[in-house]
């Protein structure tokens, strides 16, 4: 989705993904085991906090990184992780602002959405869409009241399952995008990016994604058949089977097979916007010192 609007989307875009799995070793699956050692599943604080008994339940005081901080015994760092979850949650802000907004942009473009959404200002900022966006910033506010926070977790329980569609969505993708190569004799190694161990990584991150899909509201059969708390956790599976294959019956769409995929016409639309784009790409800290106002060396050169 960035890459539309990326200035070498050929570099930034293969530098993001390099280095995205540096970052979720770092800072999920080591901060996951870090916490885990320090924070047992019967940990006194973790239990009063999930079970009620002890509140805190959805605010920060229920991070596994607080609760490890305080049993450390130390007075600075579990603030430290406070403001640290804070700046988490601009971060994560933004950027479900800016994937909605354009997505919102893209369905307009392509007749599926009112004409009005694709009016862009003079920056290229779908205004209208960021606008009905934020509009939804606002149903935050019902957590403020017990009642309303019903309504929110039912908001959150079908989004949440929204976002695992979307990833399944992106795996069964990229496996017809690998087929299409197949096919039609394209080498993905000369690809800006190369992405390793494929098909079979794309495979297991499916079926684990399909598995927690489907477990994903497992305790509205335990220990008795729950209907508000089922409909909570699949009604987003459920519509979504529903808009998919009532969008093709309605109309009458076909599947792209593998041979009809676009993988070769497209590209030197691609690589003439690159070469019209006239500023070299910059490091990740130089873009880094440019983005808190710093002069970078190609600024000084200019100057």
């Amino acid at each position: 989705m960035v890459a539309a609007e990326a200035k070498h989307p050929s570099v930034y875009l293969k530098t993001a993904f390099t280095t995205l799995y540096y970052r979720f070793g770092a800072f999920f699956i080591l901060g996951a085991l870090a916490v885990g050692i320090v924070v047992p599943y019967n940990d006194e604080i973790l239990q009063a906090v999930w079970l009620g008994a002890g509140g805190g339940k959805g605010t920060a005081a229920a991070s596994p990184y607080v609760i490890a901080m305080e049993n450390l015994g130390t007075s600075v760092l579990q603030h430290t992780v406070n403001a640290l979850i804070l700046t988490s949650i601009f971060s994560a802000g933004n950027t479900y602002v800016y994937c909605a907004s354009r997505a919102l942009y893209s369905l307009s473009l392509d007749g599926r959405a009112p004409r009005i959404l694709s009016y862009c200002t003079s920056k290229g900022v779908p205004i209208y869409c960021f606008a009905i966006v934020m509009l939804f910033s606002f149903l935050s506010f019902l957590q403020a009241h017990s009642g309303s926070a019903v309504v929110l977790t039912w908001l959150a329980s079908i989004i949440t399952g929204g976002i695992l569609i979307s990833y399944i969505i992106i795996s069964i993708t990229f496996l017809n995008y690998y087929r299409a190569c197949q096919v039609q004799g394209v080498e993905r190694r000369e690809r800006p990016y190369y992405g390793y161990f494929q098909p079979y990584g794309t495979c297991v991150a499916l079926v684990f994604l399909t598995l927690v899909l489907l477990g994903y509201g497992y305790y509205a059969f335990r220990p008795s058949w729950n209907v508000e708390t089922f409909f909570q956790s699949y009604s987003m599976q459920i519509l979504s089977v529903i808009l998919f294959f009532g969008w093709k019956i309605i109309n009458k769409t076909d599947s792209v097979t593998p041979d009809k995929v676009e993988l070769v016409w497209e590209r030197p639309r691609i690589d003439r916007y690159e070469d019209a784009t006239t500023e070299p790409p910059l490091g990740f800290w130089e873009e880094m010192i440019h983005i808190v106002g710093f002069p970078t060396k190609k600024g000084m050169l200019d100057a």
